[in-house]
C-alpha cells in the first residue's frame, strides 16, 4: 500500500500517521503502526522504535550507537545482539578522531559503519561480556567528554621515567594528552586497596611527579578498581582542576544496570543514518560472515569472521628457505634500521603462516619449521658473510620480490608483502647514499 504525502522521520510522526491510517483504512492499530513505520524506511514499528528519534528535538542531539553480537556456547548456543545508545554533547568525531578512537578502551575492536554507529566484528562469548565491553566504551566517551583529554598517540610525549622507573602497582593504565597544553596525563586503574601509597608517594617525590586519587569509580572496572591521575609536577599543569572534573562526572554506566537494547537474534542492526545498500553491507558484523576462496586468494581458514587471506599458489619449501635466508641476513645486518626491521619482521611472520598452510603433513616438522624464518643455520651464516655491501642486500631483496611474483598471482596479500620488501630496499639505498 503506497502512502502519499510527507513521510515521517521521527517516532512521533510514525504514531501520528498510524492513527490516520487506522481511521481511513479500518485496520488494526498494530498493523497501522507497521505500515506507518515502513513509510519511514523501517522494516516495522519495532525497527522504528530502535532507530528513529523520538522527536525533532531529540534528532538535533548528537548520539552514537555501539553494537556487539554474541553467542553463548555454554548456554545452548544462545545468540543475540546488544546495542547501546549514548547521547553526546558533540558529534563523536568532533570528540575524538576515528584513528585515535582505536586507542580508547572499549573501542579497539569497534568499527565505524555509519556516522552514528560502531559495530564490533568479533562475536562476544556471552551477553554479559558484550554488555561489559559496550559499557566500557561508553565510560571512555564520557571521560573524554568531561575532561577534554584525548588518547596519546605520540610516543615522544610518553615520559621516559615510566619505562625506567615503573610506578609501583601500576595496572590497567592508559595514556592521555590535553590537546590544549600538550600535557601528558597518566590514568592508572589498579584494583582497590592494592597500591602501596607509601611506595607511590616515594616514587612521585623521587621523579618529580604528582599522583592523585579521584573519587569517580573509573573506566576499567568501576567499583572494583580505583582511578589515579598522574602528571609531571614540573610542568605546572593544574592537576587539582583535572581531578575535580573527573570527580564531578556522573556515575559510570555498568552492565548490571543495562539500559541498551537486547535482541535474541543475529539480524543485522541498521542505524538511522544507514540509508544505502553499501551502508547495509558495511553494518554487517564480519564475525558472522563465512569466508570463501576467490580466483587469487584463499582464507586462512573457513571459520566465520576469518579475515586473513593468502595468495593462491605455493612458494615451495625451497622458495621459503630462500626467502627466510634473505630476510634473516638483512635483519641482522648493519642496514636494519627501525623501518627495515619492522617491515621485515611483519613480512616473515606472514610468510611463516603461509608456509604452514602450504606444506603437507609430515613436512618440516619440529625445529626444521622454525629454522626457515627464525633460526640461523650454517648455510644462513655462509650467505650472510657473502653479503658485503648495501647493494648486495638491496639486490637480494628485489630478487626475492621477483620470486614472489612468479609464485603467486597478483592480489592484495601479495602486494602488501611486496611493498614491505620494496620499502626496505629503498630505505637501505637512501642510507647508503647519505653515508657516501
Amino acid at each position: 500500500m503506497l502512502i502519499d504525502g510527507p513521510r515521517p522521520t521521527t517516532l512521533v510522526g510514525v504514531k501520528r500517521l498510524a492513527k490516520q491510517l487506522k481511521k481511513t483504512n479500518g485496520i488494526k492499530h498494530s498493523d497501522a503502526l507497521d505500515l506507518a513505520a515502513k513509510s519511514a524506511d523501517c522494516v516495522n514499528f519495532r525497527h522504528a522504535q530502535r532507530t528513529l528519534p523520538a522527536s525533532e528535538f531529540t534528532r538535533s542531539k548528537p548520539y552514537v550507537l555501539l553494537t556487539i553480537y554474541w553467542s553463548d556456547k555454554k548456554r545452548g548456543h544462545r545468540c543475540g545482539r546488544e546495542t547501546l545508545r549514548t547521547e553526546l554533547s558533540t558529534p563523536i568525531l568532533d570528540l575524538c578522531s576515528k584513528s585515535a578512537l582505536k586507542y580508547v578502551r572499549g573501542f579497539g575492536t569497534l568499527r565505524m559503519v555509519a556516522e552514528d554507529h560502531f559495530v564490533c566484528d568479533d562475536i562476544a562469548p556471552s551477553q554479559e561480556y558484550a554488555r561489559d565491553q559496550l559499557c566500557a566504551a561508553e565510560r571512555s566517551l564520557r571521560f573524554m567528554e568531561h575532561t577534554g583529554l584525548r588518547p596519546n598517540r605520540d610516543r615522544k610525549k610518553y615520559p621516559r621515567v615510566l619505562d625506567t622507573d615503573k610506578l609501583p602497582n601500576i595496572d590497567h593504565s592508559t595514556d592521555w594528552v590535553d590537546p590544549a597544553s600538550e600535557q601528558f596525563v597518566l590514568i592508572d586503574e589498579p584494583y582497590g586497596n592494592v597500591p602501596d601509597e607509601t611506595e607511590r608517594a616515594a616514587w612521585a617525590d623521587r621523579n618529580g611527579w604528582r599522583i592523585a586519587k579521584a573519587s569517580w569509580p573509573g573506566m576499567y572496572r568501576p567499583y572494583e578498581c580505583d582511578l589515579y591521575v598522574g602528571i609531571d609536577a614540573r610542568s605546572g599543569y593544574d592537576l587539582e582542576a583535572l581531578v575535580a572534573k573527573i570527580c564531578a562526572m556522573p556515575a559510570p554506566v555498568v552492565s548490571e544496570n543495562w539500559t541498551g537494547e537486547s535482541v535474541s537474534s543475529w539480524e543485522t542492526f541498521l542505524s538511522p543514518m544507514a540509508k544505502t545498500k553499501q551502508d547495509e553491507r558495511r553494518a554487517r558484523c564480519k564475525g558472522m560472515i563465512y569466508p570463501s576462496a576467490s580466483k587469487a586468494t584463499v582464507p586462512y581458514n573457513y571459520n566465520p569472521g576469518c579475515s586473513l587471506r593468502r595468495p593462491v599458489g605455493e612458494l615451495g619449501i625451497n622458495g621459503h628457505v630462500q626467502a627466510g635466508r634473505v630476510i634473516k641476513a638483512v635483519m641482522s645486518s648493519q642496514y636494519a634500521t627501525d623501518g627495515v626491521y619492522t617491515r621485515l619482521s611483519a613480512l616473515r611472520s606472514d610468510l611463516e603462516a603461509w608456509l604452514s598452510l602450504e606444506i603437507g603433513p609430515g613436512q618440516l616438522e619440529g625445529p626444521e619449521f622454525f629454522e626457515v624464518y627464525y633460526r640461523k643455520t650454517d648455510d644462513d651464516k655462509v650467505f650472510q658473510k657473502s653479503m658485503t655491501a648495501a647493494g648486495d642486500f638491496v639486490e637480494a631483496l628485489r630478487e626475492l620480490a621477483s620470486l614472489f611474483r612468479k609464485a603467486y598471482p597478483d592480489c592484495a596479500p601479495l602486494r602488501q608483502q611486496l611493498r614491505r620488501i620494496e620499502m626496505s630496499a629503498t630505505i637501505i639505498e637512501k642510507s647508503r647514499r647519505l653515508a657516501s
